[in-house]
């Protein structure tokens, strides 16, 4: 039941969102707009001057941000919920396995180094954060490999303590990077402003996460089995440390690919899967699907937030890494406090 809401609200948040911005667009507009441009369908739906005048700003710069959000949403929003079950912490989630501060590591040299301008273009810092990523992930499991075993302790210390020290360069890096600071900045709070979220962004990272989250949903009975135990799960037939190592790569790769494009952006991948397991319980087989489309619906929705608050008198926009810290926790503690005073009663 819950399940179906979240995607319920996620087709509304999707089309609020495409109204969301310094210039309103009526919904019934927005929805010509979007007919006008299905395939075969197109071709009966005829646009008026005012839709016609609207539709690239629909198109070309609404719709590909909207889309390139809730991909990043459902990504870190997944693999949250992967970090959280393999580890069996409540804690754990794209940071603390040093996959998010990798991620921003990369994208930090290119972008203080200039690789990003001087060589390869903007493409540079995307590859650079993703690559970043899915090394340091492979170092931390590596570390904490003992024998032929990775104890699950010993494998989220190591990537806490791993990510303690790319944050640390992270940090020095920001002290070095003279003019380039700013860019440097705004990278590391997490943005999802026109300049990334191009089509061609949209379609840059939509094979990784469509591909990270179909192989953690057939891996969902695997991470039920996890929360028994490790000893209770190699007794019913589970490959202890093949699971560990795919989705830990798994968990990597989805985080990697929505933080090459959006920058660190916080909150989701720790809590999102929290208020997940809220509403529809703790079995991964309901938990991967219901994190995917509450992660991507609300991150979609706090970058319609940040559209709605810029103006011509303040350009500048607010990156949504701020807006998703604020509003987030605060929807958060609500919850728990609700949840508390239920479980008193």
């Amino acid at each position: 039941m819950y399940f179906l809401l979240l995607v319920l609200l996620f087709m509304v948040t999707i089309l609020v969102s495409l109204n969301m911005g310094f210039t309103p667009i009526p919904f019934q507009d927005i929805v010509n707009i979007l007919l006008k441009n299905i395939p075969f369908l197109g071709d009966s739906v005829h646009l008026t001057q005012f839709q016609i005048d609207k539709e690239p700003i629909i198109m070309l710069v609404r719709f590909p941000r909207i889309l390139c959000g809730a991909l990043v949403g459902a990504a870190l929003a997944a693999s949250g919920t992967i970090f959280q079950g393999l580890f069996r912490n409540p804690m754990a989630d794209p940071y603390t396995t040093s996959a998010s501060s990798a991620a921003s590591l990369g994208a930090a040299l290119a972008i203080v180094l200039g690789v990003g301008v001087s060589t390869f273009g903007l493409l540079t810092i995307p590859i650079f954060a993703f690559i970043g990523c899915m090394i340091s992930v492979l170092v931390v499991y590596f570390i904490s490999r003992v024998g032929s075993r990775v104890p699950i302790t010993t494998l989220l210390l190591s990537g806490i303590a791993v990510s303690i020290f790319e944050l640390a360069i992270v940090a020095y890096l920001q002290t070095i990077a003279g003019d380039r600071l700013g860019p440097l900045t705004f990278w590391l709070i997490g943005s999802l402003s026109s300049t990334r979220t191009t089509w061609m962004g949209l379609l840059s990272i939509l094979p990784f996460i469509i591909f990270g989250i179909i192989v953690a949903y057939f891996y969902s009975r695997d991470l039920n089995l996890l929360t028994l135990g490790e000893d209770q799960a190699q007794h019913l037939g589970i490959n202890l440390e093949r699971v560990k190592l795919l989705l830990m790569m798994v968990g990597a790769l989805l985080a990697g690919a929505a933080v090459a494009i959006s920058g660190a952006i916080g909150f989701i991948g720790l809590m999102v899967p929290h208020l997940a397991r809220l509403l529809v319980g703790p079995d991964h087989r309901i938990l991967i699907p219901s994190s995917v489309f509450l992660g991507a619906s609300f991150l979609v929705l706090c970058d319609g937030l940040t559209r709605m608050l810029t103006s011509p008198a303040s350009p500048q926009e607010v990156p949504v890494g701020v807006i998703t810290a604020v509003t987030g926790v605060v929807f958060f503690l609500f919850l728990l406090r609700r949840k508390k005073r239920v479980e008193a009663l």
